[in-house]
């Protein structure tokens, strides 16, 4: 080889994409995680995933890696990450969200998906059937029962029995968010409750958001599910408003939420594990039957509840799985 020759060689060679080179380090197994959600509103779910690995033996950097992908509530970083993570080949991929679950199914129908994601999946086009997913697509359906929108609004009743209009916030361009609002209205009507919907794009549009629901004289906020709004802001924005909130999932009355009702998002995430470990061992995804949650939890934030002037009655708060003071 002459001079010209090896100069060529090693141009090329400071010319491979850094994916390519990234997967020659790359421990296999390589699970793949496109979480929606910001790293710290994610923080807790991912330590179960990892602490349910372990359990099973998958330690991270021995037997195995986790290359993981952050949306930071944002819709349009999704299909970058998504194709990031599939040009690192991994063996399965983990996603949440119906965004996420839909991003990563368009993206590759080879690589095994387990999934989270509030909507049916079958409606969802992401399964044949819930006991026989068929394709590459298994995981958790987190709203497997339709009556998770009314028991969220009936127990916000309960807390508030003078509750007469409400405000759901939600992102429009969020297929998350999409059945919440189309099923609330005739939740709340059973109730005799009026609901008024309050749009956003992105927590950076809350500013405006808060100024159109402080004008509607809405008594309180119901938060869509989806990720645009998983994070602290929007507790932020109940409390300046002074005005009591129904969230998904227990991290939001971590941050000062008054309360939630969902399943619990570090179990989900622990049977995530799970799956994941079944389909690095063989079995084929489309094999794997949709799960459901096994646990579900009202948390009641007292703290906030007091500094809002509020007081949650004692057979109220009997309800709850945890009361936070």
């Amino acid at each position: 080889m002459n001079r010209r020759e090896f100069i060529a060689l090693l141009g090329g060679a400071a010319a491979w994409p850094l994916v390519a080179r990234a997967q020659q380090a790359l421990i296999r197994p390589v699970i793949g995680m496109l979480v929606p959600l910001s790293a710290a509103a994610a923080t807790v779910n991912i330590a179960a995933f990892r602490s349910a690995l372990r359990d099973i033996g998958y330690v991270e950097g021995r037997n195995a890696t986790l290359e993981l992908r952050f949306g930071d509530g944002a819709l349009e970083r999704l299909a970058p990450l998504v194709a990031e993570l599939v040009g690192l080949k991994p063996d399965v991929l983990f996603t949440g969200g119906k965004a996420g679950a839909l991003a990563v199914h368009s993206a590759t129908q080879a690589i095994p998906i387990v999934i989270v994601t509030p909507e049916d999946p079958v409606v969802s086009g992401l399964a044949n059937t819930i006991a026989k997913p068929g394709g590459n697509v298994t995981g958790t359906w987190l709203l497997g029962d339709d009556a998770l929108v009314g028991k969220r609004l009936e127990l916000l009743r309960l807390a508030l029995p003078a509750l007469s209009r409400i405000g759901i916030v939600a992102n429009p361009d969020d297929p998350s968010d999409g059945p919440t609002v189309a099923r609330l209205p005739s939740a709340a009507h059973a109730l005799g409750v009026e609901v008024q919907v309050f749009e956003a794009r992105d927590v950076s549009k809350l500013d405006i958001v808060s100024a159109e629901i402080e004008r509607s004289g809405v008594q309180a906020l119901f938060v869509a599910p989806g990720p645009t709004f998983f994070s602290q802001e929007i507790t932020v924005m109940a409390a300046r408003l002074r005005l009591p909130a129904i969230y998904g999932f227990r991290y939001f009355t971590e941050v000062g939420g008054l309360m939630s009702y969902g399943p619990s998002l570090p179990d989900v995430y622990r049977q995530s594990a799970r799956l994941v470990s079944r389909i690095l061992r063989g079995e084929r995804a489309g094999d794997l039957p949709i799960e459901l949650p096994t646990r579900y939890e009202l948390i009641v934030n007292l703290k906030t509840a007091k500094a809002m002037g509020l007081t949650l009655s004692d057979s109220f708060l009997l309800l709850a799985d945890e009361v936070i003071e």
